[in-house]
This record gives C-alpha cells, structure tokens and sequence, in this order.
C-alpha cells in the first residue's frame, strides 16, 4: 500500500497557480536574498507550482503576528483573486500562529518554506529509510501546529465514573503523534544496526564520500566515477538515499564512494535531525568530495553553506577535494580562470568527461596514498611506544631498578 502524507492536502497539486512572496529586511544581505528567493522557484516548479506572481516586501524586521506587513498581505489577497489563486507560499519558516494569522488575511491557503521542501522530499522518497525519516520529519513539524487547529476540544462521556472535564481532543491527538514520533525513531535505530554492520565489513577500505549543494551532479559524478546507474534528473533534491559503490582507481586500489543528499541554505532543522543517520556517511570519510555547480553565479555562497553543514556533522577536519562540475557550461574563458583564482586548489570538471573523471581518479589516488603512507608512519610510531612501554616496565622489575 503506498503511504500517505500528512501534507496531501496542503500542498498544491500539480499546475496549481501560487503567489510566490519574500520578505526582504534591512539585516538581509540582498544578493543571499535573491538566492533565497530564486530557490524558492526552483522549490516550487520541483513541487508542481506555477508562479502566478512573485511579491516582495521590504521592511525593517517582520511583523510578528503575520510576518509580511498588513498591506502587503491585503495586496495578496487581490492578487489571489485575480490570478485564481488559492495558495500562497512564502519563503520563511513560519510559526503556527502566524500561518492561521495570514490564512484569514489571504482568505486561502499559506505554505511555508519548510512545508514546501518537506512535501518535495515526500515525493522523492523511495526507500523504506527515506521515507520514515520524511514522515519523522513531518510529525514534527506537525506537533507545534495542533495548536487552536481543532474545534472539537474537550470530549465528554455521559455515564456513572465518567464525570469531569474530560480529555481534550488536542491531548490525544498529540500523544499520538508522540507515540508516532517514537515508533519511527525505533524503526530508524533498527536501520542504523543494520547500516553499523554494513560499516564493520568495510573496516579498512578508503571511503569517499561526494557532498554539495543540491542539483550540482553529485549523482552524475557517482555514476561517471564508479560505472554505477544512480538515478539523475535536473531537478531538486532527486536523490535522497545514500547510495554506495565500489570502484577501482588506478594506482591505488579498490575504494569505497558514496552519494549524499544535497544541501541547501534554511533547511529545516528537523529535517537535518531526521536524515542525520544518513548523513553519518559523511563524517566516516577518508575524502570528501565537495561538489560545486561551475555555472552557478551564487557558488560562493553555496560553497559557505556546504562548509556550514559539514562543521555541523563534525565534518570540517575531513580531508576534502573541492571540484566545480558542468564546466563545460562555462564558455567564457574569463570566469573559468576567476574560478580558478578564488579557488586554485579546485578541479574544473565534466561528468560527461572521460578525461575529467580520469584527473579526478588520479587526484583521489594521490590522496591514498599520502592517507596510505601516514597510516603506515602512525603504525610505526604506535608499535615503537608500545615496545618502549613494555621494556620500560620489564626494566622496572629487574633487582637493580627496584629502590626497596
């Protein structure tokens, strides 16, 4: 049986028309706010949206009870019945009360940011761990939300014993949720054991592991390196699951490649939490590959939050190659070469390049090796102290050491 979503109901369905709307405030770097904002089309073409119209609203803070001012949401209201819209989408996270706030302003429906990419990810999931760490996800997005969300408060039995207030429907329904919240948490643990035992058979393998921005051809690059048929497609957030191959590189030997799913700037937090077993892969790695879109006028900026999230996964001491893939759309000589003069340790790549994917191969083959020959150094050192250590205490024994 396919499962169901909390969000069905929420979220637009195919070619539904929206009003897309941001808020641009005095402490906003504006060149991150338009990257912000030219995700959230990207968000909501992957999620079946047309934008009807896009609003933003400069002010000096949000409003806190409805987030854009009055006048803009009552500007929305006509615009949604203009373009026969039902359903705004504003890129923020917002809380329970002030969606209600805007809903009764707009006269329709308001889906946040989170909301939008919790519905993506819904969609894209296919394995059984992707979609329990969905559905964790959006159990606890849903729990801060019961608030005020029933009219059915307080339920009442007539009969002898039963006299009281009762049990508020809204009590019961988030001890659901909870035991719900639970249950998913120990199915994840029971994927963790399996994944953990996975791991042991890999002991002594070296592990790479591609991460980056999402849609930057993380899976291209899996495929190209490794001959694997992971699924690719130009759209956001294709790729949930880890995927994992074996691959061979010339000059060193068998290593271990793995594919993540991709970052992106203001992703819920919940939503990291959930995925964090999967992300473990990353923090297990000999190598990382730092996957960036060559022909992405905001790299920069998407290479900061790539860095961002590895730090949080205790990541950020992981030796790492950074490669900026789909040079090949790059035409103009002079931004390759800007490329190369903000970032000269990078590698300029194709995954559609044989000859690319061979200097990437050459390069992780380096790496081995200097991983190879300070393992072998450190191995040395460890068994030098460990002889010294016990000639040290054998000495300790002899009759002339002994100070009694």
């Amino acid at each position: 049986m396919k499962p169901t979503r909390l969000f069905d109901t929420d979220v637009p369905p195919p070619t539904e028309r929206v009003i897309l709307a941001g808020l641009l405030t005095s402490g906003t770097d504006p060149e991150l706010f338009e990257i912000d904002m030219k995700e959230m089309r990207m968000l909501c073409a992957t999620a079946g949206a047309t934008i009807a119209q896009t609003v933003v609203q400069r002010r000096d803070a949000p409003v806190a009870s409805t987030y854009l001012g009055p006048g803009k949401l009552a500007e929305i209201c006509e615009l949604m019945k203009q373009h026969k819209c039902k359903t705004v989408i504003i890129d923020a996270q917002l809380s329970p009360g002030q969606v209600r706030n805007i809903e009764k302003i707009v006269e329709g429906k308001v889906i946040d940011r989170a909301q939008l990419i919790l519905d993506i990810f819904a969609k894209h999931a296919r394995t059984n761990e992707a979609r329990i760490q969905v559905e964790l996800a959006q159990m606890k997005t849903l729990y801060p939300r019961l608030t005020h969300a029933w009219t059915h408060f307080s339920q009442q039995v007539g009969g002898i014993g039963t006299k009281g207030p009762g049990e508020k429907q809204l009590e019961v329904d988030r001890r659901i949720i909870q035991k719900k919240i639970s249950d998913l948490n120990d199915r994840l643990k029971t994927i963790e054991k399996s994944r953990a035992t996975q791991r042991k058979s890999r002991v002594g393998e070296f592990k790479v592991t591609l991460v980056g921005y999402t849609n930057v051809g993380k899976s291209s690059l899996l495929n190209a390196l490794s001959g694997a048929d992971v699924l690719v497609q130009n759209r956001l957030f294709a790729t949930l699951d880890t995927a994992t191959r074996r691959t061979f590189i010339p000059g060193a030997g068998e290593i271990v490649i793995s594919d993540t799913v991709g970052f992106l700037r203001k992703l819920p937090p919940h939503l990291v939490a959930s995925f964090k077993g999967t992300l473990e892969v990353v923090s297990q790695a000999d190598l990382l590959l730092i996957v960036m879109d060559a022909a992405s006028p905001w790299a920069a900026q998407q290479l900061a939050t790539v860095n961002d999230v590895l730090a949080d996964l205790s990541a950020g001491a992981i030796p790492r190659m950074l490669l900026f893939n789909k040079i090949d759309l790059v035409t103009d000589p002079v931004e390759r070469k800007a490329l190369l003069v903000a970032n000269p340790d990078a590698l300029l790549v194709s995954a559609l390049s044989e000859s690319d994917m061979a200097l990437v191969k050459s390069r992780i083959a380096e790496v081995m090796q200097s991983y190879r020959k300070e393992a072998a150094i450190a191995d040395i050192i460890a068994k030098k102290t460990q002889e010294l250590t016990g000639w040290e205490e054998e000495k300790s024994g002899l009759p002339w050491d002994n100070k009694e």
